[in-house]
């Protein structure tokens, strides 16, 4: 039987993801990190971005947008916990491109430091989302 490592994404509402998988793929904050069971112990902060999950005896990822967040990694347990978590299929993509295009207006106009830096994180999530949905539709 192939090595698995149990894997929880959690959200500030909800348990998003909750199961085994072969390894997964997190969004790190210099480049993406690749998971496999037994991994040394970790504890890292995420950027916005997909997780994309390989779950056994599935041909496809399971993939979950994630707003950034911190993971804690040990060798039979990851845990993600992330202020937004959204399976991939449940993204809305005119709301993301929407959310995009307001971001990128509010930068234009930068008022203040604060529109301007909570613009600039509005601006990363959206492109994340659009990001994920279309790894989802590549993946489909």
């Amino acid at each position: 039987m192939p090595l698995r490592v149990h894997v929880d994404v959690v959200s500030a509402e909800e348990l998003i993801f909750s199961g085994e998988t072969e390894f997964a793929v997190f969004p790190g904050e210099a480049g993406e990190l690749g998971i496999y069971p037994r991994h040394t112990p970790l504890l890292t902060r995420i950027k916005p971005g997909t997780v994309r999950l390989k779950i056994p005896d599935h041909d496809e990822y399971e993939l979950v947008y994630v707003s950034g967040g911190i993971l804690e990694v040990q060798p039979t347990l990851i845990t993600l916990l992330a202020d937004t978590a959204i399976r991939a299929h449940d993204l809305d993509e005119a709301k993301s491109i929407e959310a995009k295009r307001r971001a990128e207006e509010t930068l234009k106009n930068h008022d203040s430091d604060v529109s301007y830096a909570s613009a600039e994180a509005e601006l990363a999530q959206a492109v994340a989302q659009l990001q994920a949905i279309k790894k989802m539709r590549k993946h489909h």
